[in-house]
Parts: C-alpha cells; structure tokens; sequence
C-alpha cells in the first residue's frame, strides 16, 4: 500500500514545480488523475465486517490509507497544491480530498487531538500564574501592614451631652476625645486683643 501513493507522489513532484505555461495537456490531466484517484481511495466506504474483527484500537483501513499518504509525503504536496496561487484549478479536488480525510473524525475529537500536550502545558502555565498572583497579593499586604499609619485628621464628632450650646442645644465637639478635658466654650476662637495700655501690668 505505502507503495503506490510514493509512486504517484513521484509523478506529481515531477510535474508541480513546472510553470503551468510550460505544462502539456497530458501533464494536466495525469495531475488531475491522480488526485481522482486518491479522492476515490480515499471515497471507499469502511467495511463493518472487517473493522469489528480487528482489536480495540487497532487503526482502521482508512487511518491506514492516510498514514500511507502521509509517509509518502503526499500530504505535503496538497498543502502544496491548495495554498499555491497558480494551481488554483485543483483547489475544489485538493478541498474534496481533505474532508475526505476527516471524514470519520468530529470536530471535537481533532480540537482534542491537539490540545492534548498544549492543554497540559497550558494547564501548568495557568496554574504558575496564579502562584504568580498568589505570592504577589501576600507581599501588598505584607507591605501594607509595614507601611506607618498616618493620622486621620478627621477625629470625628460628639455630642456632649448635658453642655448646652446655643439655642438650647447639646454641643457638638469636633476634636478628639483626648481634648475634651481642656473644653471651653472660647475654644477655636481668636482670642480678644487687649490694648497695651489696657493690658495689666
């Protein structure tokens, strides 16, 4: 089996490279038989019988076709033939024979085909970042807790009860309760200037 897709890979090596202006008419319809073919290898339904009598796990006729492909390098070459700007007359044949080989794959199981190492790596990085973040929070706070408290200049307010201010109301003292002692009703208030010659001597 390995042996024929490296036969036609053969052929279609020899033919690519050539400018298209250059290429004879049997050289576009050989290019176009073999992938008529590999589209047709590749179109064979699987046989029910055969797939049960093999062993679990065991790789399919069809994983087997396309790790021939593979090996031959054929693979290489549709990559070639679909992203190359002068062969875009093979690109419906090249796009057939790629969903061909997806053909018994879903769209889930590819996705974790490929986040199988990605996923554990990603994994490790998520779970060294938030150590990461971890360590970062505890040093704000161990910087925070050594940061010097500044003082408030808001000490809050009081209402001293039983010290009338006026209008039959209870004074409202906006000083820290440590200068409570030294209240006067004067306090906060510029005090009265007393004339030198009516200062006493």
């Amino acid at each position: 089996l390995p042996e024929t897709p490296r036969g036609l890979w053969g052929a279609l090596t020899a033919l690519s490279p050539q400018d298209w202006e250059q290429r004879q008419e049997e050289d576009t319809l050989l290019i176009e038989r073999i992938l008529l073919l590999v589209r047709n290898v590749l179109h064979v339904p699987p046989d029910p019988a055969e797939e049960q009598q093999g062993v679990d796990g065991d790789a399919s006729v069809h994983d087997r076709v396309l790790w021939a492909l593979h090996i031959s390098g054929m693979d290489d070459l549709l990559k070639f033939l679909a992203s190359a700007q002068v062969e875009q007359q093979w690109a419906l044949h090249v796009l057939e024979i790629i969903s061909l080989m997806f053909r018994d794959q879903s769209p889930e199981e590819l996705a974790a085909l490929g986040q199988g190492t990605a996923g554990a790596e990603h994994g490790e990085d998520t779970q060294e970042l938030e150590t990461l973040r971890q360590r970062e929070l505890a040093e704000k706070r161990a910087r925070a807790l050594q940061r010097p408290s500044r003082h408030s200049r808001f000490g809050g307010s009081y209402v001293l009860q039983g010290l009338k201010s006026i209008g039959d109301r209870d004074v409202v003292f906006h000083k820290g309760l440590h200068n409570l002692k030294s209240y006067t009703h004067d306090l906060g208030k510029e005090p009265r200037r007393v004339p030198r010659h009516r200062q006493a001597a």
